[in-house]
């Protein structure tokens, strides 16, 4: 049996790639910050091999997922093993929605400002959009691909440009139900996944409770049960949106509807309608492309 290979700054996963040092880690995985022989930045995740299941089907969805193109997916450049991972090397971002929610709260004391938030969510609805139209070959069909992961630690920024992340819960979709394993963030999955069912609207779901997260600070429900329930399905109770303004109330209630197909028509039509909401509930006039995300950086004190 091979030894499993040490994970630490300076080592070469392969031949070329220097590890400089750790971005983040999850249960099952390591990101590392590497350069390449040009001393180009990448992003490099290991993920444990020990899990098998869960390996193998990151793999399958992510070697379906790296051939799409969009602005705001964030793209793979290669797969393959090394002793005890599987290697996936990436663009390297800079940030998460979730850094940048922790910087404000750090240095202004406040939530994302909605005229800092809107430009993000529409980039993320884009990108789902394309990601979930049901357009994409796969198996010899026309599918749609479901994130099934959606929280704002997986909205990346690059630049000015958001990037989504992470796609190895990700689900190819056929139909409007699709049988699916109960797994994800409890936090931001849709009470549909918690019956064992994956809907074409399910990551709207979670875009609508990452947006109340990013915007107040807080989320919508209490806390969820430590794990997903394998013999009775959670039933999550009413939103409390309570923070936000009576018209952005309005419109979030629609997008976590428990009744799928009652929520909006897609991503970007929910992000649409939130920014109107709060347009005309405040008369600021702000529309969600006229901030740029450089703006928005804390260090600014104009940013507070």
């Amino acid at each position: 049996m091979q030894k499993t290979q040490p994970l630490r700054a300076g080592a070469e996963p392969y031949p070329g790639l220097k590890l400089v040092q750790l971005r983040g880690r999850g249960g099952f995985a390591e990101v590392w910050e590497a350069v390449d022989e040009q001393k180009n930045p990448i992003a490099l995740k290991f993920i444990s091999s020990s899990t098998t299941t869960s390996t193998v089907k990151e793999l399958k969805s992510l070697e379906a997922i790296k051939m799409l193109r969009h602005s705001n997916l964030l793209r793979t450049e290669r797969v393959w093993s090394v002793p005890g991972y599987i290697v996936i090397a990436m663009e390297l971002a800079e940030a998460s929605l979730l850094d940048l929610l922790d910087a404000y709260q750090e240095e202004c004391h406040t939530p994302l400002p909605p005229e800092i938030l809107f430009p993000y969510m529409t980039q993320a609805a884009a990108g789902l959009d394309f990601l979930n139209a049901r357009k994409h070959p796969y198996d010899g069909r026309l599918v749609g691909f479901q994130h099934c992961d959606i929280k704002p630690s997986n909205i990346l920024l690059i630049g000015e440009t958001v990037k989504l992340a992470d796609y190895g819960l990700s689900v190819p979709t056929a139909g409007m139900n699709t049988p699916y394993s109960k797994c994800g963030t409890l936090d931001f999955a849709a009470p549909e996944i918690h019956r064992g069912v994956l809907t074409e609207r399910s990551d709207q779901y979670s875009l609508a409770v990452s947006y109340y997260y990013l915007r107040t600070g807080t989320l919508p429900f209490p806390a969820p049960p430590d794990s997903f329930q394998r013999k009775h399905s959670y039933n999550r109770p009413a939103p409390d949106l309570s923070q936000l303004t009576r018209s952005e109330r309005r419109i979030l209630e629609r997008a976590l509807d428990v009744r799928p197909e009652s929520r909006w028509e897609n991503c970007s039509v929910l992000v649409r309608e939130l920014n109107y909401a709060w347009m005309y509930s405040t008369g600021t006039g702000v529309s969600s492309s006229s901030i740029s995300v450089a703006s928005a950086c804390p260090a600014s004190s104009k940013a507070c």
